[in-house]
C-alpha cells in the first residue's frame, strides 16, 4: 500500500502544491466554503446555495439514515460502509455541527466525525482490494488537524488516496506534515522528497518552505490543544 519513492510522474502546478497545504494546515476547511472561490462551499453547492445550509442538512441525514439501514440489514456491504462515512463526514459540516463565527467543529460536529470514523474503520475490516479513494481523502479531512487531530489515521487515509493518484506531488506534501503529525519522522521525509521530485523545478524550493511552515504550524497547534487539554 506504501507508495512507490522511486517513480516518477507528471509534475503538477505548484497552486496545486499550495492549495493542497491550505487543506491540510486549515484542516480541510475549505470543504465548507473557508478559504474557498464559492460562497459557502461544498455544501452550498450540494443544496443550491443562498441559505440552504437547512437543506443540505437534512439531504445529508437522509442519506446516512438510508445508509444506517443498509449497513443494518447486511454488515458485510463494504460499499455501504464507505458511503456512510463519507456522508457522516459531510453531515459533520453542516448546522449546528458546524460553527461559522469560530469556524470549527462543535462537539456535536467533532461527534459526527467519530461516527464517521467508525464506519471508515468497519468498512477497512472488510479488507476492501482498493479502498475508496473518495471516502480516504474526506477521512483526511476529519482525521486531521481541524477534525479529530488523529494523525496516524490520517497518514493511513492519505496513503490510500495517493494509491489512486499516485503522481500528484501536492498530495505527498500534505502526507509529509500528516506524518510529522503522527511523528512517523521517516515517512515524513520521504514524502517530502517525492513531492520536491514530482514539482516543477523551478518550484522546489518554495514546495520545501511551505512545507517547514506547515510542519511548525501543525506543531504550534498541537502544544496549543496540549495546553488548553
Amino acid at each position: 500500500m506504501l507508495f512507490d519513492l522511486r517513480g516518477r510522474g507528471r509534475r503538477r502546478t505548484v497552486q496545486a502544491i499550495y492549495l493542497s497545504l491550505a487543506l491540510l494546515m486549515g484542516g480541510g476547511l475549505i470543504f465548507f466554503g473557508i478559504g474557498g472561490a464559492t460562497n459557502g462551499g461544498l455544501f452550498d453547492a450540494f443544496g443550491g446555495g443562498n441559505g440552504s445550509s437547512t437543506s443540505a442538512d437534512s439531504a445529508f441525514q437522509k442519506r446516512v439514515d438510508d445508509l444506517d439501514k443498509r449497513v443494518k440489514a447486511n454488515p458485510q456491504d463494504a460499499a455501504a460502509w464507505a458511503g456512510l462515512a463519507k456522508a457522516r463526514f459531510q453531515l459533520a459540516g453542516t448546522g449546528e455541527n458546524f460553527d461559522e463565527t469560530q469556524q470549527a467543529y462543535t462537539d456535536k460536529g467533532r461527534a459526527k466525525l467519530d461516527s464517521a470514523s467508525v464506519a471508515w474503520q468497519r468498512y477497512l475490516s472488510l479488507n476492501p482490494p482498493k479502498p475508496d479513494p473518495t471516502a480516504a481523502n474526506f477521512m483526511v479531512q476529519a482525521y486531521g488537524q481541524g477534525g479529530l487531530a488523529q494523525y496516524d489515521k490520517a497518514v493511513q487515509a492519505m496513503e490510500y488516496v495517493i494509491d489512486a493518484r499516485p503522481n500528484v506531488s501536492a498530495l505527498y506534501a500534505q502526507l509529509a506534515v500528516l506524518a510529522h503529525g503522527a511523528k512517523q519522522d521517516r515517512k515524513s521525509t520521504l514524502a517530502e522528497q517525492k513531492a520536491i521530485e514530482l514539482a516543477p523545478k523551478a518550484n522546489r524550493k518554495d514546495l520545501k518552505t511551505q512545507i517547514q511552515v506547515a510542519r511548525s504550524q501543525l506543531d504550534q497547534a498541537t502544544q496549543g490543544q496540549s495546553q488548553s487539554g
